[in-house]
C-alpha cells in the first residue's frame, strides 16, 4: 500500500501487511528503527488465531482470555481474539519476546498498553474483514481503519463529522468524491481521539484537518492550523477495499532504540494468571500452526 499524505513530521513508512503467523514480522522492526513507527494491518482471512487449539488459544490471549469468553457474537469474538493476537506478535517481534509473553493492559476508556513496558505505545482498530495495529516509541499512537465503501456523505453524516472549513471543503468537490473524503476525515479523527485516549468523548465537530492530498495536521473551526507541529497524521487510501489513518504525537525523547524486554513477564507469574483465568472452552481440536 502506498501513502497519499505526508505530514509536517514523518514517523510513518508504509503499512506492513501480515499474511499468516509467520509474518512477514521483519520490516515491522525496520519500520521502527527508521521512523519509530510501525502500522502493522492483516486481513481476518489470512490471520485467524481463534482457530488454534483452546489451551494455545487461551495462552496467547493471556488476560484477555475471561474477556474473551464474555463475548457472544461469533464475529465480534474473532475479531477480539485475532486484533489482540495480532498485537502481541508485532510488540513480541520489537520486545524479542515470544507472543504469549506479551501483555495487554487498558487503560479507564479501554485504551490498550503493554504491561511491563513504557517505550512503545500501541493501538488496535478493526473493521469488517481487516485488522490494524499502530506501535510506536516516539510517544502516543492511533489508528483508525474503515470500508472504503462506507456509505457516509449519503447518510447525511457531514454536518456531524466536519467543521464548517471541512464541511466547505468537502461541498466544493465533485459529488462521486465526497464519500471517500468523509471517510479519510472520520478515519483521521478516530486516530487522534484514540492517540488520545479519549474516543467519540470528543467532539469531531470541534477540529479538523487539511484537504486530501497536503500536509495533514490539526486545524481549528475556520481551517488554520491549531498544533506547533507535535502531531503527525498520514492516510492511506491505495487499497480498493479500506482507508487507514494513523496519528501519532512525538514527546520529543527521540526514538528508543533498544525495546528488548526480556524479563517482561515472569514465568511462574504466567502460570498463576493461567490458573485464575477460569475454564477453557472444549479443545476441538485446532490448527496446529498456531
Amino acid at each position: 500500500m502506498a501513502g497519499v499524505e505526508t505530514a509536517t513530521a514523518v514517523p510513518f513508512g508504509m503499512p506492513v501487511r501480515i499474511t499468516g503467523r509467520d509474518g512477514p514480522w521483519t520490516p515491522v522492526s525496520r519500520e521502527v528503527k527508521e521512523h519509530g513507527t510501525a502500522v502493522v494491518y492483516a486481513r481476518l482471512d489470512d490471520w485467524r488465531p481463534d482457530r488454534a487449539a483452546g489451551p494455545r488459544l487461551r495462552e496467547l490471549l493471556g488476560r484477555d482470555w475471561a474477556r474473551y469468553l464474555d463475548l457472544t457474537h461469533p464475529d465480534v469474538r474473532i475479531r477480539f481474539a485475532a486484533s489482540r493476537i495480532l498485537l502481541k506478535y508485532a510488540a513480541g517481534t520489537l520486545l524479542n519476546v515470544a507472543p504469549e509473553a506479551v501483555e495487554i493492559g487498558y487503560r479507564d476508556r479501554g485504551r490498550p498498553y503493554l504491561r511491563g513496558n513504557d517505550s512503545i505505545d500501541v493501538s488496535i482498530s478493526h473493521t469488517d474483514g481487516l485488522l490494524l495495529v499502530g506501535l510506536t516509541t516516539r510517544g502516543l499512537i492511533g489508528v483508525d481503519a474503515e470500508p472504503a465503501d462506507r456509505e457516509m456523505y449519503e447518510q447525511g453524516l457531514a454536518k456531524h463529522l466536519c467543521t464548517p472549513y471541512e464541511l466547505e471543503q468537502v461541498e466544493a468537490l465533485p459529488a462521486a468524491a465526497r464519500g471517500g473524503e468523509l471517510i479519510r476525515l472520520w478515519t483521521l479523527k478516530e486516530a487522534y481521539s484514540k492517540a488520545l485516549g479519549i474516543g467519540l468523548q470528543f467532539r469531531f465537530t470541534d477540529f479538523g484537518f487539511g484537504p486530501q492530498g497536503r500536509p495533514t495536521g490539526l486545524r481549528g473551526l475556520d481551517g488554520r492550523a491549531a498544533d506547533s507541529g507535535e502531531w503527525a497524521f498520514r492516510t492511506w487510501t491505495d487499497d480498493p477495499e479500506y482507508v487507514l489513518s494513523a496519528a501519532v504525537f512525538d514527546f520529543g525523547f527521540g526514538r528508543a532504540d533498544d525495546t528488548r524486554a526480556r524479563t517482561m513477564l515472569d514465568p511462574t507469574l504466567v502460570d498463576a494468571l493461567m490458573d485464575a483465568l477460569g475454564e477453557e472452552e472444549p479443545d476441538h481440536g485446532g490448527d496446529a500452526d498456531w
